[in-house]
């Protein structure tokens, strides 16, 4: 499975995916960075991604996602500073491991919205 964690956060992240068996890339690693989000969505498809993981709250409104072959996993956390974003961190792999067991996921449960406890 191969995962892309948005630009707005933090890049050192996906070293916390390293004890899982999915490709992780961040933005910045393939230089995407400041790629607006119908765009991102196209590269990321035509280049064979299977989730995104992002805290972008409009991103799900502004474009058509249940049209995609791709999940999007928005954390909702405080602020996007890796300390807050690691208390969901537990969450998003398990969600990840979800949408890995089913394959990709069909277009009616391809949106996640993780939160804080």
């Amino acid at each position: 499975m191969m995962i892309l964690i948005d630009e707005q956060l933090p890049t050192k992240l996906k070293y916390r995916f390293d004890n899982i068996a999915h490709e992780v890339y961040t933005v910045r690693d393939i230089d995407w960075l400041g790629k607006k989000n119908g765009e991102l969505l196209n590269l990321m498809i035509g280049n064979r991604f299977d989730a995104l993981i992002t805290n972008d709250k409009n991103l799900y409104y502004q474009q058509k996602i249940s049209n995609l072959n791709l999940a999007l996993i928005n954390i909702n956390t405080k602020t996007n500073r890796y300390d807050d974003v690691l208390d969901v961190l537990n969450l998003i792999i398990n969600t990840l491991n979800k949408i890995s067991s089913v394959g990709v996921v069909n277009a009616t449960d391809n949106y996640y919205i993780l939160n804080k406890s």
